[in-house]
């Protein structure tokens, strides 16, 4: 009764031939694929601008092309969101490769996410896109009418795991634990090599292994009746499957212990991991409660228009030269935009062998609702420049055209607001309706009576790069009771992982399992971690409200920065404006540690 999932995709722009490694490295039930994330919406709402024919993702279409014959053959069912905006473009281009192949392939598509036109919701002025996070039970509904593939709009990234579990398990929404184990499944292998030793911080640890050397291999989950699974991947592949590797991915851009989600709220406090032989963890005890009666929503309206410049400053007296340029630059702007965010990195050294290792790099980011102002408006007068100011004057890069920005914002509606609408290969059309037992939940709460509620993210300005070192952490400092401490770098014997959540920052921090002295060193980070410590590790967000989260199970904490990336990854100027590296810096700064756990 096993199903066998596997992922071949984490986003769009992943590996072409991970969904044909795949479906030749191993058995498999259903193949799934994730190439949907907030900024991926505006990318593809930009080209349905252009041609409203797309809107979809098509490098799944030159995927399915090359391996539809080979997914026939093998009996492997293929379920994705790479519809995005265009579901019903997707599924009929498709059945056309299909028919060109003449191969007997049935299509069904998943849609009714998109809000945009909507005139009973409030939508913002400028809106590009609108689109509902929806649930599993349309894709379980499309396959057990005997669809091969399933392509949808935006539905939530563990949906394309857990529609199938639905499909073959004949799960109904009152089988909340069973569902909420599917959706951690499908949250740890959505991302793809990232669950099996990508982007890890303990990275050392696969390079040891010999296998890093090889493309990574992409997971996949066995699924049992009870909502339990293992991860693990094909054998031969590259990579590493491991309570950490697993858990990085649990901690991955979630909000707090509870996971909600359209089907079911996940307890990701109840996820007990275990290791179940070379490659293969465990996953069990995950309880689910009912989920919110909201669903949310991404929306991405044009924010205007947005330029940058950096210039190289070398040698000596490097705050005096940023000064001084910067003073010119803002005193020749005719007109001066309506945001302008200046960062200095002091990536110089002193007496520096190279001189790139002598250099530091100033940057600055210019938005305003025109692009003149942001186009030769601003890079004019700062090239004119060139010759007219500090010592050594250089830009990264040539004088680049104003571009436009969204801006990303999280809203909420009714479940009952939406309909979830499944087109059958018979080319009947079935609707899904929403959970008749909800738990309100902070969603739901928010949502009010609204039809459609935003929230932005308080936001902030982010400072030059601190240099200075990490202050001890205030208010509850284990080590105050511990004895004599050393200063280290958090990471050394700390893992992290991090990501955004729209103008929001996701930091997972955790203690290996397999560490031994994980138990003492687990405590030491759960009682250290705390709003204020955090504030004072990373200064960027010393004016950030910030919220901690224990998941003691996975000996770590889950920590959210609102309003770190502003409004959003296509809006921020922030160095890192996905908060990819964010986990890495932290782990790079220096903190008290009690001496017998370092």
């Amino acid at each position: 009764m096993t199903l066998r999932v596997g992922n071949c995709s984490g986003f769009y722009g992943d590996r072409l031939t991970a969904m044909r490694e795949m479906l030749e490295g191993g058995p498999l039930d259903v193949l799934t694929g994730d190439y949907l994330a907030e900024l991926t919406m505006l990318i593809l709402g930009r080209d349905q601008l252009k041609d409203p024919s797309l809107g979809y993702a098509r490098t799944f279409l030159k995927q399915a092309a090359d391996c539809l014959a080979l997914a026939k053959e093998k009996d492997v069912r293929i379920v994705s969101n790479a519809g995005g905006l265009n579901p019903a473009g997707l599924a009929e281009a498709l059945r056309k490769v299909a028919a060109d192949q003449g191969l007997d392939v049935t299509v069904a598509h998943v849609d009714g996410d998109g809000l945009m036109g909507r005139d009973d919701l409030d939508l913002p002025e400028g809106a590009l896109t609108a689109n509902a996070y929806l649930g599993a039970f349309g894709i379980a509904a499309a396959l057990s009418a005997g669809a091969d593939v399933v392509v949808t709009g935006r539905v939530t990234d563990a949906s394309v795991v857990v529609g199938p579990a639905i499909w073959h398990f004949g799960w109904g929404r009152e089988d909340l634990d069973q569902l909420a184990g599917a959706v951690v499944a499908g949250h740890v292998i959505e991302c793809g090599a990232q669950a099996t030793g990508g982007n890890f911080s303990g990275f050392r640890e696969l390079v040891a292994s010999g296998r890093g050397h090889l493309p990574l291999g992409f997971p996949l989950a066995e699924i049992d009746a009870d909502g339990s699974c293992v991860i693990t991947k094909h054998p031969g592949t590259g990579g590493i499957v491991t309570t950490d590797t697993v858990t990085a991915q649990l901690v991955y851009e979630i909000q707090s212990a509870r996971y909600l989600g359209p089907d079911v709220t996940v307890r990701l406090d109840t996820v007990a991991l275990s290791d179940d032989g070379e490659d293969r963890v465990r996953i069990s005890g995950v309880r689910g409660e009912a989920p919110p009666d909201t669903l949310k929503v991404c929306v991405n309206q044009l924010g205007g228009f947005r330029n940058q410049m950096e210039l190289v400053l070398t040698g000596l007296e490097i705050e005096d030269k940023a000064a001084w340029v910067r003073a010119q630059v803002e005193a020749a702007l005719r007109v001066r935009p309506a945001e302008m965010d200046w960062s200095l990195a002091r990536t110089d050294h002193p007496d520096a062998s190279t001189e790139e290792a002598a250099s530091a790099r100033l940057r600055c980011v210019v938005r305003d609702p025109s692009g003149d102002v942001v186009g030769k408006g601003f890079t004019g007068p700062l090239i004119e420049l060139a010759l007219a100011s500090y010592p050594g004057f250089t830009a990264t890069t040539p004088p680049t055209p104003a571009t436009p920005y969204a801006v990303y914002r999280a809203a909420y509606v009714p479940q009952s607001a939406v309909t979830h609408t499944v087109h059958l290969p018979s080319g009947s059309v079935v609707t899904v309706e929403p959970p008749v037992v909800t738990s309100g939940g902070d969603d739901a709460a928010a949502a009010g009576n609204h039809p459609l509620r935003s929230f932005v993210a308080p936001g902030g300005p982010v400072p030059s790069t601190p240099s200075a070192a990490a202050p001890s952490p205030p208010g509850a400092d284990a080590a105050d009771s511990a004895g004599s401490t050393t200063r280290a770098p958090l990471g050394s014997f700390v893992h992290a992982r991090s990501g955004d959540k729209g103008g929001d920052a996701n930091l997972g921090l955790w203690v290996s399992a397999s560490d031994p002295k994980a138990q003492a060193r687990a405590e030491w980070l759960l009682a250290t971690v705390t709003p204020e410590w955090v504030r004072g590790l990373l200064p960027e967000a010393a004016d950030l409200e910030v919220d901690v989260v224990p998941l003691p199970n996975l000996h770590g904490v889950n920590v959210v920065l609102h309003g770190l990336l502003g409004l959003g990854v296509a809006a921020s100027s922030r160095f890192d404006p996905q908060a990819k590296g964010l986990g890495e810096w932290a782990r790079s700064r220096h903190v008290d540690i009690p001496e017998e756990l370092v």
